[in-house]
């Protein structure tokens, strides 16, 4: 939304396709894209200097704005994703570079702008950046960092990625119900996602799996649990069409579209990908700029106008709105104030900060057999003091010293 006023970007597909004998003209909302790693990349690359990079050409990645505009991406959901190795360790401050990377990339140049709520279902529009975390490790246990990032934009948190999370999945659930924050459980386990569904009030997303049923892979997901996500109620599933192993080209990617809306229906489908995230891809889905190859495939297949535009984008807008209404219902519900001990976090770098011994014991007595304890020294409380006399000192001078 700009100047109070609703955007809505739409494109004209035209394919000529053998099935029907005849030119086929589509009038398709632009398309919302679920999950892409361009930041990774950015930071692999080149070390998240945008001053070094034209956005709107980069090589050595699958997406740039030029191929954004060529593939009728309207929005996209970059993640904000920091590898499994930084767990116990800096997963929090490398999360929040990629963050800042990300807001920058969607507030300084003029193609694209940042989004951060629904509001009316159409106010996504061209060049609308959302931000998602992937992997519940970025919020190192802690439901406060989830907030933060929250208030910093991010919309949508991968709950796993490849390492397990000590965090209470209920908690962290029931806390981003209530933030109006989306629950991707790509990557997640299948009992997790089980778990998940009978928690969360607010509809899940799989921002970047496939059906199980075409391609056995740990990350795509069964029939069974296709199954559950509709009795979840207003669910929806976002097929990546891309986590094929032996990479078939593009005609094969609609097996996994239409298996899903055999079990489950096309309102249940989305577009999600892992462009930039994995290293190949199917020919003909090379990058962004392929996603009408995909439609033309769908068109062949004699899929609807009514069933692309909810798979292109209104499908995913629905989810957005109504976990956007679930926040509001529980807008009065405070902030939860769980917390994960020490011993279930396990991670050497927590500090416990606490008041110095009167005793002056050292701070090894006071540990609690899990990270350190911070105690004041005598130098750090004269310094605290000739601190705090220096601020009280300025308090009580006259304001034109400022």
């Amino acid at each position: 939304m700009v100047d109070g006023k609703t955007f809505c970007c739409v494109v004209t597909l035209t394919f000529d396709t053998s099935v029907r004998g005849s030119s086929i003209i589509i009038n398709c909302l632009s398309i919302i894209k679920i999950h892409n790693d361009l930041a990774l990349k950015m930071r692999i690359l080149f070390n998240n200097q945008l001053s070094q990079v034209d956005l709107r050409h980069i090589s050595k990645v699958a997406t740039d704005i030029s191929r954004l505009t060529t593939g009728h991406v309207g929005a996209q959901v970059f993640a904000a994703y920091v590898l499994c190795g930084s767990q116990k360790k800096d997963a929090v401050r490398l999360t929040l570079e990629q963050i800042d990377l990300i807001r920058r990339m969607c507030t300084e140049h003029p193609d694209l702008e940042l989004f951060k709520c629904v509001c009316v279902s159409d106010n996504i529009y061209c060049g609308s950046c959302l931000t998602s975390i992937e992997g519940g490790h970025s919020i190192d246990s802690s439901l406060a960092a989830l907030r933060m990032f929250y208030q910093l934009g991010v919309r949508s948190m991968a709950l796993t990625h490849t390492c397990n999370t000590p965090c209470s999945e209920s908690d962290v659930v029931k806390e981003m119900n209530r933030l109006g924050m989306i629950i991707d459980l790509s990557h997640s386990s299948w009992a997790t996602a089980r778990a998940v569904l009978q928690v969360s009030k607010a509809p899940v997303i799989f921002s970047h799996s496939s059906a199980h049923a075409i391609c056995n892979h740990s990350r795509n997901v069964p029939d069974e649990l296709l199954r559950k996500l509709v009795k979840a109620q207003a669910v929806t599933f976002f097929p990546t069409c891309l986590l094929i192993h032996a990479l078939p080209p593009v005609h094969h990617q609609p097996h996994h579209f239409t298996h899903i809306r055999k079990v489950i229906g096309a309102e249940s489908i989305g577009i999600g990908g892992d462009f930039d995230g994995a290293s190949e891809f199917p020919v003909g889905l090379e990058d962004v700029s392929k996603y009408p190859n995909l439609i033309q495939e769908l068109l062949r297949r004699n899929w609807t106008e009514e069933e692309l535009s909810g798979v292109l984008r209104h499908n995913f807008l629905r989810v957005f709105t109504e976990v956007e209404n679930e926040r509001d219902r529980l807008n009065k519900t405070l902030p939860s104030e769980a917390q994960i001990s020490l011993a279930q976090v396990e991670n050497p770098c927590r500090l416990v900060l606490r008041l110095p011994d009167p005793k002056g014991s050292s701070p090894d007595q006071h540990a609690t057999g899990h990270g350190d304890s911070v105690t004041l020294s005598g130098v750090a409380q004269r310094t605290m003091i000739i601190l705090i006399s220096c601020f009280c000192f300025l308090l009580h001078q006259p304001r034109n010293i400022y």
